[in-house]
């Protein structure tokens, strides 16, 4: 009778005691960060304090991957464990349809591949998958993973705090943020604190029981915007740095930026890596820290070419929408003190990875009919080994950064991308040759035919969608478009570019300091 009633009495007490050892999660994803863009990874112009920490006292992966050079896609391999292709989730969600083949209006080659406007409600989520397992859940910031019916609370989130059909924040990055899913605060008030604030919060209201937060920022997507006290700490800085002959060099079919020392950008950065300081206080404030799987990555590559032409993200080519290292290859960190010993990590890993990851550190049942395309981390941050695989990326559609519809493969270091407008390949040794400078694929015919038949294999088994020819394509127009690219436009970006250092009129003061703004024109 004894052990029977101890039985029923540790029956009872499990759920608690198990509650009390599951790891809290904190999920950090940033909008368009380039890998290059933080003090650990080498930049000596942004600040990033707070991010260098998760880096530095927890596995640093220095060839972690985004599923896409482009947002939505990215976002959705997160939730689902699974590629884009595969979700049929290809490019960034427009959600009047704008990027469907049957409303595209750019004059190209081919029609981008037709795709869905959002996760299907019958894939599990990771917030899902963790609220089966007794979490709570939590996002703020950027979804762009579909609109009514689809948002956060609709895919598995006890609480949404920002998140909705739009990629951009639709007032901006200070309030009133015109946001249907934020309360506006205090005028002025900046909007990646107060989604540090809120994550925050959520934290200190959780501490007791197993939780999961997402804190996806906004931020540094545009508009480029920050305080006129930020600018003007990173133009000074910027000023003092020589003066660069050119910050543009035309590659693929847009001049792509070469420098760091954007000083709006800059500002943009700092606000970011605060709002981060933010939650890790917290953390350490409730001693929460110890056992909270901190995760941060961002969702593709810096924006080099296209929107604000922000940043820099060499020695990687290219950037935000192109195909190269500078467009996928990602900060890829996983703080956790009481598991997982400082270090890091060579292994190639992709946005797929984090849900089996989380899901198996939690004690959780995998899911391998949802995270298919993903495989646990625990073995590599526990300093063992995981099998050798391939990487997958279909993109069946042109980026609003110059960059070109492209499959790709990486395995062993060679990674072979396929141009979808002409089957031609390109081939590179991206572990000897980062910048991907030189093309090897006439000298290794073998290795193309090896690498082609595996992207072809992989694209079949995951029904990938494919480009069909545009009737309406002028092909003397876009090579006159590419020229203009390449000549006045050039031009103009270096001029604007050298008057966000040295304006030429005076800045408002008290008013957030913008990309467009008639300060960096010159008069006429």
């Amino acid at each position: 009778m004894k052990s029977l009633f101890t039985f029923l009495l540790l029956a009872t007490l499990a759920p608690f005691a198990l509650a009390g050892e599951k790891p809290n999660v904190v999920f950090i994803l940033v909008d368009d960060l380039g890998l290059m863009d933080l003090t650990v990874e080498g930049s000596t112009f942004h600040e990033t304090p707070n991010v260098d920490r998760i880096a530095n006292e927890g596995m640093r992966f220095t060839r972690g991957y985004a599923t896409c050079e482009v947002c939505s896609p990215s976002r959705a391999s997160i939730q689902t464990g699974k590629y884009p292709a595969r979700l049929d989730i290809t490019d960034w969600i427009n959600p009047g349809g704008g990027g469907q083949p049957e409303k595209w209006r750019r004059n190209t080659s081919h029609l981008p591949a037709s795709y869905l406007l959002q996760i299907p409600l019958e894939e599990v989520t990771i917030a899902e998958a963790l609220k089966d397992g007794g979490y709570s859940t939590f996002f703020a910031g950027k979804w762009h993973l579909g609109g009514e019916g689809y948002f956060p609370e609709d895919q598995g989130y006890d609480i949404n705090k920002g998140g909705h059909e739009k990629g951009s924040p639709p007032g901006g990055f200070f309030s009133p943020y015109n946001n249907p899913k934020l309360e506006d605060g205090p005028v002025g008030e900046s909007l990646p604190i107060r989604l540090g604030e809120e994550t925050a919060k959520f934290i200190e209201s959780s501490k007791g029981k197993p939780f999961m937060a997402m804190l996806s920022f906004y931020s540094v997507h545009g508009p480029d915007q920050t305080t006129v006290e930020l600018y003007e700490k990173y133009r000074k800085k910027a000023a003092a740095m020589p003066e660069p002959k050119e910050r543009f060099l035309n590659d693929v079919r847009i001049p792509v930026r070469q420098v760091q020392d954007n000083p709006i950008y800059g500002g943009m950065m700092e606000s970011m890596d605060d709002a981060v300081g933010i939650v890790l206080d917290k953390l350490d404030e409730l001693d929460l820290a110890e056992n909270t799987i901190v995760i941060f990555t961002s969702d593709n590559g810096g924006v080099s070419a296209g929107d604000a032409f922000s940043t820099s993200n060499l020695p990687l080519r290219g950037g935000k929408g192109i195909e190269y290292e500078g467009g996928i290859r990602e900060p890829y960190y996983i703080r956790w003190p009481a598991e997982v010993k400082a270090g890091t990590c060579d292994t190639p890993v992709t946005g797929t990875d984090f849900y089996p990851t989380i899901l198996e550190a939690c004690g959780l049942p995998l899911r391998p009919e949802q995270h298919v395309d993903g495989v646990s981390l625990l073995p590599l941050l526990k300093g063992e080994t995981i099998p050798d695989r391939a990487l997958f990326w279909h993109y069946p559609h042109y980026s609003n950064q110059g960059g070109e519809p492209a499959s790709i493969i990486l395995e062993d270091g060679w990674k072979l991308i396929q141009d979808l407008e002409d089957n031609s390949m390109r081939l590179y040794h991206v572990k000897a040759d980062i910048g991907e400078r030189e093309d090897l694929a006439s000298k290794n015919p073998d290795k193309v035919a090896d690498l082609a038949k595996k992207l072809a294999n992989w694209k079949e088994e995951v029904e990938a969608r494919s480009m069909v020819e545009n009737p309406n394509f002028d092909s003397e127009k876009f090579a006159n478009e590419i020229k203009r690219n390449h000549t006045q436009r050039k031009e103009s970006l270096e001029k604007f570019h050298r008057n966000l250092v040295h304006p030429p009129n005076p800045i408002t003061p008290g008013e957030p300091v913008t990309y467009k703004s008639s300060a960096f024109k010159d008069k006429k």
